[in-house]
């Protein structure tokens, strides 16, 4: 089994060998303002562990700069319980907690839940167990599997389901509930994907998740019930803003290829989709139209948004073309990137350059529609303009992926994607 020692390389999935008499498992808890909920939680999952998990753990409480008595009921728990510890972070951030206490455990296969545990502790072992076999690099629990038993409230049901539909849409996300408190990683996989996590709040189990799955790692899900805490001092609102923000801050880094993803190996060296890929375009006919047109739905609401908010102050062509410029550039990056799978900088500009003939040939398209509109009726009705805009974009978009695919990011034929060395990214 091969195994690359390249700087950064994430090493060869194997099963843990565990040391006598050190915790093979740390539970990280992340608290802020919990000095109610956190005794009774705490003390339930320790006997939990203690009854079903076979080798020795660690229960971490990470206080997220709590202004109640909650410093002082982890320290009271740290005394009276055996493998429980407490650890005071001066900022707040479950992100920044998970981090501090991640980095600086020594345990081979690391865990977080929330304070209020409200994941059934049954699906514990479940979640750990394919990291501790070697099988995953990384676990989640989902409350989105058919198998899983959820009870909680309409609205957060709606946004949950939104916001993981928002993620394979926009990011192309595989994994099925990015949010779930309840997620596990080796130790050593997390030495190489922290360091690239940006976000330190509530975003930071997506933008960890999307990292690892685009390095080519192992994601397993486990299915779990789960029942909501109807006390949670979450602010839904707040939450959904944040995310949508590091939404596109990741989407924005992967189009561009700022992400330095190329230092990390395939856990294995040799990943079977690498055998198939052609260098410079990620995927055949059937996966571009499916990226292609999930970019092209969402440049489109940009476009029309866009255009509504320049039209009255500078009237239909103008606004059009501006427009469709700015929504242009958005789409070719995208496209360049979640569509083709073109990594890195290498030919960015040429890229652009030629996404902007593309440009030109659909505002000439939308244009000409425009005015061919404006000869048949000197004063259209603003939803007039729109629906005739729709239909010109749609042969302006059937013609845009012909000439992406065709000339823009052309397949290179003739080359053994197994021993050729692609020079995006580097």
């Amino acid at each position: 089994m091969p195994t690359d020692t390249s700087p950064g390389a994430l090493p060869v999935r194997a099963p843990l060998a565990p040391v006598p008499g050190e915790p093979v498992l740390d539970v990280v808890i992340p608290v802020f303002n919990e000095e109610k909920d956190l005794g009774p939680c705490v003390r339930r999952l320790h006997e939990h562990l203690t009854r079903t998990f076979p080798y020795p753990f660690r229960i971490t409480v990470a206080d997220n700069a709590s202004t109640d008595r909650t410093p002082e009921v982890a320290a009271g728990l740290a005394a009276a319980l055996d493998c429980v510890r407490s650890t005071r972070l001066e900022e707040k951030g479950r992100g920044r907690a998970l981090r501090t206490v991640w980095s600086g455990s020594d345990a081979p296969v690391l865990a977080y839940m929330d304070v209020d545990l409200s994941t059934d502790l049954n699906a514990l072992l479940p979640l750990v167990a394919p990291l501790i076999s070697g099988h995953s690099d990384l676990a989640i629990g989902t409350r989105l599997a058919r198998s899983s038993r959820v009870v909680r409230g309409a609205k957060r049901e709606f946004v949950s389901r939104a916001y993981n539909l928002l993620l394979r849409s926009s990011l192309a996300a595989r994994f099925s509930d990015a949010q779930c408190g309840f997620k596990a990683i080796r130790r050593e996989v997390a030495e190489r994907l922290l360091p690239l996590v940006e976000d330190t709040g509530w975003f930071f189990d997506t933008e960890l998740l999307v990292l690892a799955e685009r390095a080519g790692l192992r994601i397993h899900e486990v299915p779990v019930d789960w029942v909501d805490d109807p006390d949670s001092t979450v602010h839904i609102l707040k939450t959904a803003t944040e995310d949508l923000k590091g939404v596109w801050r990741v989407g924005r880094a992967l189009a561009v290829g700022a992400l330095p993803l190329d230092r990390l190996a395939r856990p294995f060296g040799d990943d079977p989709r690498d055998r198939t890929a052609v260098p410079g375009v990620d995927g055949g006919l059937a996966r571009q139209l499916i990226g292609f047109c999930t970019v092209g739905v969402l440049s489109t609401l940009l476009y029309l948004v866009l255009y509504s908010a320049f039209r009255g102050g500078v009237g239909p062509q103008l606004a059009n073309g501006v427009a469709l410029l700015l929504s242009a550039v958005a789409n070719t990056a995208a496209n360049r990137r979640l569509t083709f799978g073109v990594r890195g900088r290498e030919r960015a500009v040429r890229h652009q350059a030629q996404g902007l003939v593309v440009f030109a040939i659909g505002l000439a398209l939308t244009s000409g529609s425009l005015a061919a509109l404006t000869a048949a009726t000197p004063d259209p009705a603003h939803g007039t303009e729109l629906a005739v805009l729709i239909t010109a974009n749609l042969a302006a978009t059937v013609l845009r992926f012909l000439l992406l695919r065709a000339w823009v990011f052309p397949e290179r034929r003739g080359t053994d994607p197994r021993t050729s060395t692609s020079k995006e990214g580097r």
